[in-house]
């Protein structure tokens, strides 16, 4: 028998890490090839791990909500046929430094606790001294010594978990403290000398407790990649905001006459957002700087137009991605559309479906909302949304007061990437777009 591993697999386009959601085997169990081995979740989509043998599970390396690079090991499989082989320990790449870490204040030199008079310190117990990219990247940011940090994984293995616990409860352990041992006073006969005034801790922040009768609700892996994601598109995206309004009775019109034929005809409903997202594509290609990404020291401008929409399920949002809109018709976009919200609320969405998106439109008017800011979808540029169409009374050409049909469409915008100019003059050619569409100058075919 020989020992195989299982790899974190790069599970979509621009994918680095993904977190075990939930193991759907145990050490001991029989797999065949191909057979689903955890439920893994990304900031893109959540999907199984199959698996690339036929064995025996050997080990869970990663703990349920534990986050791995891609390429990570996850677990080993003890395949049939061949003799045992031990499975060897990831080796970092050529001219890399391994991720072995030595405690808080320890010198190259210093030997950690091992065989009397060796050069080599010993590796320390376990899996402890072993940490994922993820988590060594969490605490260099907030400066934690991971030496002084207890791992609920296998073998005390740290996890991101357990950092995130750490950050939330304020008690952090900082890189240069000395353990609790080492800080007490020695016991002498002479004096101790004046100690200088402490200063002032800051208060950790108090844990939400919850009262009787209150409902707690676990945090899927879902919701937490929303939280992550947005929280990364508000702290680094400045965001700006625009608004336009936009008389869509000509529209109204039109689309209402034709919604029962098509219906008898195509199979689906023709929408008002399938002609919305036409609009916004067309004028995506007019001004292409709309259609751009931040990406350090250089603007990307995507020369393929891909809407992002916006699905929401009972406990998710997931965000699938209409193809190169610009080249569909109004009955091609609404033909997506159906079936991209068919499969999101039926869990049937692939990780090719949630790639490559360059503009966000969402249908906040859906909801029944007539105005809202969205959060950038990271790493794009700017969303849109559409709000309720409402029927409202406006001033005409001629001083007369008429009923119209009216929607407001909410432009949220990465400073870094887009201004004011750009932006404006993007929200008055989807109005003008908007405003001639009728029975006498718009197809849906």
């Amino acid at each position: 028998m020989a020992i195989e591993n299982i790899k974190m697999p790069q599970l979509g386009e621009s994918v680095t890490e993904g977190t075990i959601e939930k193991w759907l085997v145990q050490p001991g169990d029989h797999v065949n090839k191909y057979d689903p081995l955890a439920e893994v979740n990304t900031d893109k989509v959540t999907a199984e791990v199959p698996s690339s043998f036929t064995g025996t599970v050997k080990e869970l390396i990663a703990a349920e909500g534990e986050t791995l690079a891609v390429g990570e090991i996850v677990c080993t499989i003890e395949t049939e046929g061949g003799d045992a082989a031990p499975v060897e320990e990831a080796k970092p790449a050529s001219g890399e430094k391994a991720t072995e870490m030595p405690a808080a204040g320890a010198k190259p030199t210093d030997k950690l606790e091992g065989t009397k008079g060796s050069s080599q310190p010993a590796k320390p117990s376990g899996s402890k001294g072993r940490y994922s990219p993820a988590v060594l990247r969490l605490a260099q940011d907030n400066d934690i010594d991971l030496a002084q940090v207890e791992g609920s994984g296998n073998e005390g293995r740290i996890t991101r978990k357990d950092l995130m616990a750490l950050i939330d409860s304020g008690n952090i352990p900082k890189v240069g403290d000395a353990p609790a041992a080492e800080k007490q006073a020695p016991q002498t006969d002479q004096p101790a000398a004046q100690p200088p005034a402490p200063e002032t801790p800051k208060p950790a922040a108090a844990p939400i407790e919850s009262a009787p009768g209150d409902i707690e609700i676990p945090v899927t892996g879902v919701r937490k990649a929303i939280a992550a994601n947005m929280l990364k598109s508000k702290h680094e995206a400045p965001h700006a905001w625009m608004m336009i309004e936009v008389d869509v009775t000509n529209l109204v019109q039109y689309r209402d006459s034709i919604k029962g034929d098509f219906k008898k005809k195509e199979g689906f409903n023709i929408t008002y957002f399938a002609f919305f997202v036409k609009a916004v594509s067309q004028a995506l290609k007019e001004f292409p700087m709309m259609n751009s990404m931040w990406a350090g020291d250089k603007i990307i401008q995507k020369k393929d137009i891909n809407i992002s929409i916006a699905v929401a399920s009972d406990n998710a949002l997931f965000v699938p991605v209409i193809k190169n809109s610009d080249e569909k018709s109004v009955k091609g976009i609404g033909k997506e559309v159906n079936e991209l919200a068919l499969k999101a609320r039926s869990g049937k969405l692939k990780s090719a479906d949630m790639q490559g998106g360059t503009f966000t439109v969402n249908n906040t008017g859906s909801f029944g909302s007539v105005q809202s800011m969205g959060i950038i979808n990271h790493p794009q540029a700017a969303i849109m949304q559409v709000e309720s169409i409402v029927k409202r009374p406006v001033i005409m050409d001629n001083g007369m007061i008429a009923a119209r049909d009216m929607v407001n469409l909410c432009l949220s915008l990465d400073h870094r990437v887009l201004d004011g100019l750009v932006c404006g003059q993007f929200l008055a050619r989807v109005k003008e777009i908007l405003e001639n569409m009728s029975k006498e100058n718009t197809s849906v075919y």
